[in-house]
């Protein structure tokens, strides 16, 4: 392998592994904000305990993922300089805005909150975390708005080969920026509450502090159902965003060949790239192409033949991926209905399969938000900014093959053994459950 392939993969590597730790940082916020709220609403203590308890899980997975990301930026001037170079006076500015502005908000925030027990008021303390979880949306809103460039470059001029910024405007308000920061933090929201569903299972199954995960289940089914079906939601107006501007990323999806007005969907199909057609392909619905994709019945799809081979994306990548995204897509609306409809009527001891099955979900939601930036990845390939600059023109010259494998043997290696201390002190501090005793904070906390 090159050093343009080798590079590819070193970031692949670092972005997936570190976005292992974003969907739980951007949805438990949320969650602990509302049981905080209740907690000062109430001063119900089975409300701390659950602040407390998840908050501990919380924290460990920040702490660790901080970590995963600093490596990231620094890539893009040790491999990928010549893309630095091309494009930096637009890229790297929400960058710097994200580092100095939103994620200095949130670790500020998180620091008082942490260290803020019985110093400031519940009250403060509460909208301490509603603010720790607005600011870890603004940053991901951020890092959103600089992939949506790369995705769909605007607000800028070509002066002397390099891309410049015109109007930091249109960037802030890219639309397929602002698609995919909706999608992605929803999917977040539903990955943190079967994560929460997940742990409360296991030790509802096991008859351990049956109130304290029954509440915790129940706000978490409710969370986990809203954000499943608007994940759907906003997928398709996600989807939207790629047919308009990507409409090579859109065929691969659907390994559509063949530019059509009122294109069918193909619900069964195997795409055959060499042959430039499907191998076969089985149940069709008339115009639900054109429909899903463009919101018209009538609406010209185009397809793949329509693009130079050169210029297409990995197709069976691209199609396998988004496929699979979406069959899991499905499964959690599933699972969020039977587990919302079994809290809600209390039959916990009546469906023992569904406390066993959920712990062993936790893993998918996470699986489906990696598919779903490998099919946002792959398949703008071979572009690294849509339409106007190629990944093999962005790699850096001076980068030696050698260089790249040292590095990404570190990688593994750093990444592993921080994969093995989040996974094992995530499941030594779940397992352990809430705190028996929390009058000390009580009797100390300001009214």
């Amino acid at each position: 392998m090159g050093v343009l392939t080798l590079s590819r993969l070193q970031f692949a590597v670092t972005a997936m592994f570190h976005f292992i730790f974003v969907p739980l940082t951007l949805g438990l916020t949320w969650l602990l904000a509302w049981w905080e709220h209740k907690y000062v609403k109430t001063g119900d203590e089975k409300y701390l305990r659950m602040v407390k308890y998840w908050g501990r899980l919380f924290l460990i997975n920040f702490g660790l993922g901080i970590v995963t990301g600093i490596t990231m930026e620094f890539q893009f001037g040790m491999n990928w300089s010549a893309y630095a170079r091309y494009v930096g006076d637009i890229f790297g500015a929400p960058l710097a805005i994200e580092a100095t502005a939103a994620f200095f908000l949130e670790s500020s925030l998180i620091g008082l909150w942490v260290f803020g027990w019985n110093k400031i008021s519940k009250k403060a303390h509460a909208r301490v975390m509603a603010l720790i979880a607005f600011a870890s949306s603004l940053s991901g809103l951020v890092i959103m708005l600089a992939n949506g460039w790369m995705q769909r470059p605007v607000g800028f001029v070509l002066r002397n080969g390099r891309a410049e910024m015109k109007d930091f405007l249109a960037l802030l308000t890219n639309t397929y920026g602002w698609a995919q920061f909706g999608h992605t933090l929803i999917a977040a929201f539903a990955c943190s509450g079967f994560f929460v569903l997940g742990v409360s299972a296991w030790h509802l199954l096991r008859k351990k502090e049956t109130d304290f995960f029954r509440t915790s289940f129940r706000t978490a089914a409710a969370f986990a159902l809203v954000a499943a079906v608007l994940v759907g939601v906003s997928g398709d107006l996600n989807g939207v965003q790629v047919a308009i501007y990507q409409p090579s990323k859109m065929a691969a999806m659907e390994a559509h060949w063949e530019t059509q007005a009122g294109a069918p969907y193909t619900v069964f199909s195997w795409p055959n790239a060499g042959a430039e057609k499907n191998a076969f392909e089985f149940l069709k619905i008339p115009k639900g192409l054109s429909l899903m994709a463009l919101h018209s019945a009538n609406a010209e799809v185009k397809g793949l033949k329509d693009f130079p081979a050169e210029e297409r994306p990995p197709i069976l990548a691209t199609f396998l991926t988004f496929r699979v995204m979406v069959l899991l897509g499905f499964l959690f609306i599933a699972l969020a209905v039977w587990a919302w409809l079994k809290g809600r009527k209390g039959e916990w001891g009546e469906n023992p399969l569904l406390l066993r099955l959920l712990p062993w979900i936790i893993p998918l939601p996470y699986m489906a938000i990696q598919l779903g930036w490998l099919v946002a990845e792959i398949g703008r390939q071979p572009w690294i900014v849509f339409g106007m600059m190629k990944t093999s023109d962005a790699v850096s010259p001076a980068v030696s093959t050698s260089q790249v494998v040292f590095s990404l043997l570190g990688f593994f290696v750093l990444y592993g053994a921080l994969a093995v201390a989040d996974i094992a002190l995530l499941m030594r501090h779940a397992r352990k459950g809430p705190d028996a005793d929390t009058s000390a904070v009580l009797n100390k906390a300001k009214v």
